[in-house]
């Protein structure tokens, strides 16, 4: 289960057995015009309309081109606590907002139509903080609470299942068939979300991401990163990624995952091998 405390200017973050403890201190927190910092990215999410990697981060939206320069979008310092794309240009998230913003602590839903420049608020505000979303089959699914909730319009909401998860993701071929990653292994919904039961014999995964063209990729709290093309029956290992993981996310055979530090590595090959995109700290 995700924790979030806050005491003295500390966010430290718990999640279960499967996470090493990882703390954040207030104070250092830059201001717009700093250095491009990737610290505790919590979404990563790529452009159709011109390839380039988002990164949703504890610091605000970061830009990651193909030869790994990093930008902070719209200079904006602003917490994204979950973030995906949706097309091109179109972006969900979640959060709390800066230390020279107003508005409520947690934003609820936002929305940006011109890559992440401006955001507006669609519902929630003040209510929720998802920590994770999905944008799939016209619906938004999110994690807000330890409670699922979907919508078809992004403003009304329908709550559906409980559980401690650290990551989901939705079947491209039907909307109704989830999976998500808990301390007791990998979980299934087939009625979407309202209930999960343990997928037998796959493997402990702490982040999933499931591409358009139906491969699952997942990736271990060790940095193993796994694939499967029948939707979890079974799995192959695949290479495994050096640092504590963050943030994943596949697109066709490209797989990107953010680590511990502001790391980015990338695959080209569906996870049999992985180089440095962008070099942290």
């Amino acid at each position: 289960m995700l924790l979030v405390v806050i005491l003295a200017g500390v966010t430290a973050l718990v999640v279960g057995a499967l996470f090493v403890v990882q703390v954040i201190v207030g104070a250092d927190a830059p201001s717009a015009g700093d250095p491009v910092r990737l610290e505790h990215v919590h979404g990563l999410g790529v452009d159709p309309a011109d390839g380039a990697l988002y990164a949703g981060t504890h610091y605000g939206l970061i830009r990651i081109d193909e030869d790994g320069t990093a930008t902070l979008v719209a200079d904006r310092v602003q917490d994204f606590m979950g973030f995906t794309v949706v097309g091109s240009e179109h972006y969900l998230a979640s959060g709390h907002p800066g230390a020279d913003q107003d508005g409520p602590a947690n934003l609820g839903l936002i929305e940006s139509t011109d890559g992440g420049e401006t955001w507006a608020s669609v519902s929630l505000e003040g209510e929720a903080d998802f920590h994770a979303l999905e944008a799939r089959h016209n619906l938004v699914y999110g994690y807000n609470a330890g409670a699922l909730m979907v919508s078809d319009d992004g403003v009304n909401w329908e709550t559906r299942g409980s559980l401690p998860l650290a990551d989901f993701a939705v079947s491209p071929s039907d909307p109704d068939t989830l999976v998500a990653t808990t301390e007791q292994g990998l979980a299934l919904s087939t009625d979407g979300g309202r209930s999960f039961a343990p997928m037998e014999g796959a493997p402990l995964l702490q982040l999933v991401s499931w591409t358009d063209d139906s491969v699952l990729v997942g990736v271990a709290p060790d940095g193993a990163t796994y694939l499967s093309n029948d939707d979890g029956e079974s799995w192959q290992l695949r290479a495994s990624v050096e640092g504590q993981p963050e943030a994943l996310t596949a697109v066709g055979r490209q797989v990107f995952v953010a680590l511990a530090g502001g790391t980015v590595v990338r695959s080209t090959d569906a996870g049999a091998s992985f180089s440095t995109m962008h070099a942290g700290d």
